[in-house]
């Protein structure tokens, strides 16, 4: 993962370093003089803006503008309280002006031209990306051994640009934030191996209800293209005859009885897409949840069953809300903060959570906490959720941990937009193009063709 440091967790960082504040000043400056001459393909003639406040991101830019001064680049270095409303049009303004701990609003100054931002860009709130004011804009943001919430969250995901993370001698090991990539994907989910039989990877999706039946056949089929080698399914309330035909389907009640031999065969459990919000079924679910002793993803109505505090502490629940299912299980909805918000709620439920959002946030109960940016505004379709809790189910069922299973699932449904149109896109698109996603990523192999054998 890269590691993620909130503003409290980078000046910790900064205070417990073995080197001086200069040797760090020093070499943050000389990587945002290397990352400028990139952008600028090379010095000589070139002109530089560099807008430089009092602290230590101004000092930053202050190192970086002499460095590259003594590599010829023409620079004219402006201090942030006397920038003019306009800046002359030049080859690159470096923006390091305020850094994480800028509380107040903060008007940047308006350019055409292109902005390195040192840190984050001024004007963006480090722990919340929310902007205050009218920041800089950046094409690119250098930032030091960690992102921040703020590059990840609200405005400042598009303010911040490409951002570079440079490492100057600061340790970050300590951190229990980070952002997900493909490498952490690819070693949190277990392999499929050749002695597998179906049973190893069963999954019950308990999903549907009339009107919502398509919710139900989204789920199931993502969990059996996710890897679940078995599919049982049940709707206690509507017959759900376009079901896949490998998906075998249950009779359920809504009082949710099932018996304790047919619950122990089973990897994973997922319940709630579409299921409706009957009280009795309600009452059921909350009567099943505590019986089961394997991971469960409570998805979508599922949610409504319980209040903050009826939550089984079992440690065997991961819980899926958007930001109104949040806001019913917390009585409030999350803060910009909301590495925070979803740290709260996993405590105080005792689950694993992914708030669903623009940045995934997925934190479990001790704090552990993932971020993933995969995805973009093509997921926020009717169905993508469901999809989601399918993935989840299968890779839970695989074997995943619970915090691994659900930040995985997240990077892997962002990924799926990689391989759809840039508009258009539906749920069923999603499930088309899991399988080969999940090959792209090595999580599954694409055996191909069995060679013919001469015999000769």
């Amino acid at each position: 993962m890269i590691p993620i440091a909130d503003i409290d967790e980078i000046r910790e960082i900064d205070r417990s370093s073995s080197y001086s504040t200069e040797v760090l000043i020093e070499r943050a400056g000389a990587a945002v003089a290397r990352s400028a001459l990139r952008e600028l393909g090379g010095a000589y003639g070139r002109r530089v803006i560099v807008v430089a406040g009092k602290g230590s991101n101004g000092e930053d830019g202050k190192v970086a503008a002499r460095r590259l001064q003594r590599r010829g680049v023409r620079v004219n270095l402006i201090n942030a309280d006397e920038t003019p409303e306009n800046l002359p049009e030049v080859d690159l303004v470096i923006d390091a002006a305020y850094g994480t701990g800028l509380k107040r609003p903060y008007e940047a100054p308006e350019t055409n031209s292109t902005v390195l931002s040192v840190d984050i860009p001024s004007g963006v709130d480090g722990d919340t990306g929310c902007a205050l004011g009218k920041p800089f804009k950046a094409k690119k943001t250098l930032t030091f051994n960690a992102l921040k919430p703020g590059h990840l969250l609200s405005e400042g995901a598009c303010l911040s640009g490409e951002l570079e993370i440079v490492d100057i001698g600061l340790e970050t090991s300590s951190l229990s934030c980070g952002l997900v990539t493909s490498a952490d994907v690819n070693e949190w989910i277990p392999s499929r191996p050749n002695e597998s039989h179906k049973w190893k990877s069963a999954c019950w999706v308990i999903a549907g209800s009339k009107g919502m039946e398509g919710a139900a056949i989204l789920a199931v089929n993502a969990a059996q293209r996710a890897g679940a080698g078995y599919i049982r399914f049940s709707s206690p309330e509507v017959e759900i005859s376009e079901l896949p035909l490998e998906a075998v389907n249950f009779p359920l009640q809504t009082d949710f009885s099932i018996d304790e031999n047919e619950v122990n065969r089973f990897r994973s459990f997922v319940i709630g897409p579409g299921l409706g919000r009957n009280q009795e079924l309600l009452n059921g679910l909350k009567s099943l949840i505590k019986e089961v002793k394997c991971p469960v993803v409570l998805d979508g109505d599922a949610l409504y069953a319980f209040k903050k505090d009826d939550f089984p502490k079992n440690g065997q629940l991961i819980l899926t809300p958007h930001e109104g299912e949040f806001e019913k299980i917390m009585g409030e909805r999350p803060s910009p903060d909301r590495i925070t918000s979803v740290r709260k709620c996993a405590e105080e439920t005792g689950a694993v959570v992914l708030l669903k959002g623009p940045t995934t946030v997925v934190c479990d109960p001790d704090g552990k906490t993932r971020v993933i940016n995969s995805g973009d505004q093509r997921l926020a379709t009717a169905g993508s959720g469901d999809v989601l809790a399918g993935i989840i189910g299968a890779f839970l069922a695989r074997g995943a941990d619970l915090l691994e299973a659900a930040a995985a699932g997240a990077y892997v449904h962002g990924q799926l937009l990689n391989r759809l149109s840039s508009t258009g896109v539906v749920a069923t698109d999603l499930v088309s193009s899991l399988i080969q996603t999940l090959v792209d990523l090595g999580l599954d192999v694409d055996l191909g063709d069995a060679d013919e054998t001469d015999l000769g």
